[in-house]
């Protein structure tokens, strides 16, 4: 990482010196010109303009230039053809030279190139006198763009050492300054940690290596989850056979130790018919039990379409089908039924919410105690008087074949199937349910419909 920001540094501050370097020689040349053009001006006031063209000759060329300094005087009739000049030359005509044409179209001209015959540079000014009669060219040495540029050279060449050494010193200092920073999010990222940003721009890098923490976290969670979830799955699926198998067991011995006593004679008049009813009630049970594992493993595959279900006319309907059972444990019934609540599901499955409620309530009540069933818009609950719910069954009490009555065979009978049923059709339905309940006070069973 440092090398490649070293060189990057280096490529970037050489390639922008370059640039630089040849514009600011581009701009040197053309400004030296401006001057040089300036210089020929001046040095072109020194010629007498009084003379005529018979006054040309090769010895006031050859004084001219010595009082120029040196520069190179010609002198060029109408056509551009040589009169004197202070420097011998074979040509014996400039019109075609661009200050000379220049002259000729504007009374004035200048030009910067290399000379066609003394091979060097020089830049040449050009003049037109007495209306076309005769033109004066001056030209002095001057610089190419080329020598500009190799005349700057070594300056560029040791301001590229410079900057390599500012580049190395940088490097070193900044890449300290910038890659802590992104170690020390690297590093607490790999253990773990929240990450804080230390300067503002680390700050999305930072909040990005969080989310990738936070998913990794739920990612992992999710796996011991998804395990948990299977060694409950297969605890759930090995108490439930043994909950199917203990509770088939129960009607079966009785079928099976009663048959065996009809059969073999062993029987006879009144004890022989309540054999039969023994066995008659132990197969009804059987049969509703059966009834009850095919229900609950059908609501899964129910998808029938919902539709909209009077619970009030349910819940009264339920209540006078009760009636007998209610009066039987001698339970004084409140009701608070709000008329025409209209709900969304389908009828068979409100009967079986609301009959399973007010059944459990009614069998786990005590004899004389009461019974409160309350239905609104939101919700519907059922509150008894009963033996109530200790708090460490609470968690199980929605669990298959799960009994307040650990007997299963107890007064209150039932097979363990009712809540689970009950919550099943909730979760299905997108509705809660819960419970608040103490032991020897009773239970309050609340629904509350999604809305």
């Amino acid at each position: 990482m440092r090398k490649r920001i070293l060189w990057t540094g280096v490529l970037i501050s050489a390639i922008a010196l370059l640039v630089f370097s040849l514009i600011s020689a581009e701009l040197y040349y053309k400004s030296s010109l401006r001057y040089t053009e300036d210089e020929l001006r001046a040095y072109m006031e020194r010629f007498d303009a009084s003379l005529s063209k018979e006054g040309l000759t090769e010895e006031y060329a050859r004084s001219l230039s010595e009082e120029l300094f040196g520069a190179r005087v010609t002198f060029l009739d109408e056509n551009g053809a040589i009169l004197a000049d202070s420097v011998e030359g074979e040509e014996d005509t400039r019109a075609d030279r661009p200050e000379v044409m220049e002259a000729m179209r504007e009374g004035e001209g200048f030009d910067a190139r290399a000379s066609q015959t003394l091979r060097e540079d020089y830049s040449y000014y050009c003049r037109q006198f007495q209306d076309g009669a005769y033109y004066v060219r001056i030209a002095i040495p001057t610089q190419s763009l080329v020598d500009v540029y190799l005349s700057s050279f070594p300056v560029v060449f040791t301001f590229l050492l410079l900057d390599l050494a500012v580049c190395l010193l940088a490097t070193y200092l900044l890449t300290d300054t910038v890659l802590k920073p992104v170690e020390k999010l690297a590093m607490d990222a790999a253990r773990r940690k929240r990450i804080t940003a230390s300067c503002p721009e680390l700050e999305t890098l930072a909040a990005l290596m969080n989310r990738m923490n936070d998913d990794a976290d739920r990612q992992m969670k999710q796996i011991a989850d998804e395990k948990e979830l299977v060694v409950k799955a297969q605890q759930s699926k090995n108490d439930f056979i043994a909950n199917i198998t203990h509770e088939m067991n129960t009607p079966l011995t009785s079928i099976k130790g009663f048959a065996e006593l009809l059969a073999a004679g062993a029987l006879s008049g009144e004890t022989a018919q309540r054999a039969a009813q023994t066995i008659l009630l132990q197969s009804e049970r059987l049969t509703n039990l059966v009834a009850s594992i095919i229900n609950y493993n059908e609501i899964d595959s129910d998808d029938l379409p919902t539709y909209e279900v009077n619970a009030s006319k349910i819940a009264a309907e339920l209540l006078e089908t009760l009636a007998p059972a209610i009066a039987e444990r001698h339970l004084t019934l409140y009701t608070h039924i709000e008329p025409d609540v209209l709900l969304m599901s389908r009828q068979e499955r409100v009967t079986e919410i609301f009959g399973n409620l007010i059944r459990n309530a009614i069998r786990y009540n005590r004899d004389g105690g009461s019974l409160t069933v309350a239905l609104t818009k939101t919700q519907f609950s059922v509150q008894d008087t009963g033996i109530g719910i200790a708090e460490e069954d609470r968690e199980r009490i929605f669990d298959r074949f799960f009994t307040v009555d650990k007997s299963h065979s107890g007064k209150n009978g039932g097979f363990g199937l009712g809540l689970s049923v009950v919550k099943k059709l909730c979760k299905k339905a997108g509705w809660w349910i819960g419970v608040e309940s103490e032991v020897g006070k009773g239970s309050t069973f609340t629904v509350r419909f999604s809305r």
